[in-house]
C-alpha cells in the first residue's frame, strides 16, 4: 500500500489499481480493477475493496498485489494479439477490445511479419474501423498509431519464438495524432498459455 502511494505522489491522482495474480485472466469478472482513484484515502479503499473481492471470487488463486497505473484519457478499446500456430508461427490478430472482444468476436487475422498497409486492412476488416474512423461527429482515431503498433508486435513475435501468445487489452487509441496506450497486457512464454 505504501508503494501505491509512493507512485500516486509520483505521477499524480487520478489511478487505476488492478489484481495481480497469475491465476486471474479476466480481472474486471472478479471485481478486480478499480479506475478514478483521486486520493490516498480511496486509494486505500480500492485497495481493500480488491483483496476482498478478489479473494471471496476465487479463494484459491495466488495473489502477489495489486498493479498501480496512471490513469489514461478515455479512448476507443481495441486488442491486439499473437498466437503461436505450430505449422506457420506467429498468428496477429486484431479486434474491438475491452470487456466486449469476446462477446462480438470482431476480430481480423494474419500471419507475421505485417506491413503498414496490411496492418490498415486487417484493422478495416472489423467492425471496430468505423468507430475508429469516428461516427456522428466524433473524433476520428489515431489508426496509423494502431496500424504501427500490430507491425511491432507482429515483429516482436518473429524475433522471440519463446512468446506463445500475447494479448495488449485494451489498447487505449486516442485522438488522431495522440497515440495509442496500453493499459493491459498478457504474454505467455515457452510451453504455458
Amino acid at each position: 500500500l505504501a508503494a501505491a502511494r509512493s507512485f500516486a505522489a509520483d505521477v499524480g491522482y487520478p489511478i487505476v489499481m488492478k489484481i495481480a495474480s497469475p491465476d486471474i485472466l479476466h480481472k474486471s469478472d472478479v471485481g478486480g480493477i478499480r479506475t478514478g482513484i483521486d486520493s490516498d484515502d480511496a486509494l486505500r479503499r480500492a485497495y481493500d475493496d480488491i483483496l476482498g473481492r478478489v479473494t471471496a471470487y476465487a479463494p484459491d488463486a495466488s495473489i502477489v498485489g495489486v498493479h498501480v497505473q496512471e490513469m489514461v484519457d478515455p479512448g476507443r478499446e481495441v486488442i491486439i494479439g499473437v498466437d503461436r500456430d505450430p505449422q506457420f508461427g506467429p498468428l496477429v490478430m486484431f479486434g474491438m477490445g475491452g470487456t466486449y472482444v469476446e462477446v462480438f468476436k470482431d476480430v481480423s487475422f494474419r500471419l507475421a511479419p505485417l506491413s503498414h498497409a496490411e496492418a490498415r486492412e486487417m484493422i478495416a476488416e472489423t467492425r471496430a474501423y468505423a468507430l475508429l474512423r469516428g461516427t456522428r461527429g466524433e473524433q476520428a482515431s489515431d489508426i496509423d498509431a494502431v496500424a504501427d503498433v500490430l507491425v511491432a508486435v507482429a515483429q516482436l513475435a518473429l524475433e522471440f519464438p519463446e512468446i506463445t501468445e500475447l494479448d495488449i487489452n485494451p489498447l487505449i487509441v486516442g485522438e488522431v495524432a495522440a497515440g495509442v496506450m496500453a493499459a493491459d497486457v498478457r504474454i505467455g512464454i515457452g510451453g504455458s498459455k
